[in-house]
């Protein structure tokens, strides 16, 4: 079987991990599956990213069309993120995501 970027477009599983590498880009995701967020809000959701990471993430998952940035014409400067229409197709993952990981939380705490 080929790997990698041979596999990209081809296989589910490598598609998948090609577009979530990111360390920030499930919870990105996940901020922005109950609508739009401007940057700075962002920022306050996830405080141990810096300005440069969540930069680089955000613009990371919009070239591969996952998300959209709005840009208002104003002063100052308005501008949102919000999850594409394939990227709202994501929304049945994270919440299956969250449902293992609580059961995973659930059996950590068991041990």
């Amino acid at each position: 079987m080929k790997e990698g970027k041979e596999m990209f477009g081809l296989c589910p599983y490598v598609t998948s991990q090609k577009l979530l590498t990111g360390k920030w880009s499930l919870l990105i995701m996940y901020h922005l599956s109950s609508g739009p967020v401007r940057f700075n809000e962002l920022q306050r959701r996830l405080p141990n990213l810096t300005q440069t990471t969540l930069s680089k993430q955000l613009k990371s998952l919009e070239a591969d069309g996952l998300i959209i940035r709005k840009e208002y014409p104003q002063i100052p400067p308005k501008v949102e993120y919000a999850l594409s229409e394939i990227g709202e197709k994501f929304q049945p993952v994270l919440d299956s995501l969250e449902a293992w990981g609580n059961e995973y939380i659930d059996y950590l705490k068991k041990r």
